[in-house]
């Protein structure tokens, strides 16, 4: 078997893998009709099937952008078990998936469209529904499990995320470089990288999108001693319930505030204007 086709064979059984799992989590949630709850207020588990099914693109979707659903599951241990199997399977899937694009013997368009046509209920969306495109990054992320059983939990929006990449003055002028160095405003940038040695550091600012923070509060202390945990949470929590109830929580908004509610740190490292607004670069304070 040549090796592309021996690296997408191995892509799609372990897509297939990922979906196996799915399905079984699904049935014996179906048979054990767990308590749910979501935010958008369908505490079903036709609402639990739907957030975990969810692996492809809609219909004019940023291809950056994934699609969150919060919620929480009162689970027993056999459904802690099944979740847990679903991850592990996302594991082994994004490894393969890195493994072949390392190799460099599929494309991502080649994969998508393989895995797109591999499952029946993939496939029946995408014909279906008029949704087209496979989020490889909605197929491999966890679905966050809760190591202990929680006395209560505080969701709250967090809108101040952000991903920094360090890059050096001189990669920061080939990037500019590759865009329209005719532009006034490339030209002042590109003049500004010109005073600094092109060996400092910069910043490279992501912001991500606003997203439901969990602070969960144990009943009895982890082994390290720490009585809570943060989890982000893009997909419903499993929560260890052996009475099949979840913890309090207060509801938060259904959408995050407009306006930043966090005060900017006092050791913040980073200038508070961008050095380079066109590559969303700050330059570190002296």
């Amino acid at each position: 078997m040549p090796v592309e086709y021996a690296g997408l064979a191995e892509v799609e059984a372990a897509f297939d893998r990922v979906m196996g799992a799915i399905a079984a989590l699904l049935s014996y949630a179906e048979r054990a009709q767990p308590q749910v709850w979501s935010l958008d207020g369908d505490s079903s588990v036709q609402w639990l099937g739907k957030a975990l099914s969810d692996v492809w693109y809609e219909d004019g979707q940023d291809g950056r952008a994934t699609r969150s659903f919060v919620g929480m599951v009162a689970a027993d241990e056999w459904l802690l078990d099944f979740a847990q199997k679903v991850n592990d399977a996302k594991t082994a899937l994004s490894y393969c998936l890195a493994e072949v694009k390392s190799k460099k013997v599929a494309s991502p368009a080649e994969i998508k469209a393989a895995l797109s046509l591999r499952h029946p209920l993939v496939k029946g969306h995408l014909e279906g529904a008029g949704l087209a495109r496979l989020n490889l990054k909605q197929c491999w992320r966890q679905i966050p499990i809760s190591p202990l059983p929680l006395s209560r939990i505080h969701l709250s929006w967090y809108s101040s995320g952000r991903s920094i990449t360090r890059m050096t003055a001189a990669e920061a002028a080939e990037r500019l470089e590759k865009m329209d160095t005719d532009a006034d405003h490339i030209q002042i940038q590109l003049r500004a990288l010109a005073s600094i040695p092109s060996s400092e550091v910069l910043a490279r600012v992501q912001h991500q999108a606003p997203l439901i923070r969990g602070n969960l509060f144990f009943r009895e202390p982890l082994a390290s001693g720490k009585s809570r945990k943060a989890m982000n949470l893009s997909l419903p929590l499993f929560v260890p319930a052996p009475e099949g109830v979840l913890p309090t929580h207060k509801d938060p908004e259904q959408s995050p505030p407009a306006a930043r509610s966090r005060k900017v740190r006092s050791d913040e490292k980073l200038e508070p204007e961008p050095f380079l607004p066109s590559l969303r670069v700050y330059r570190y304070r002296a």
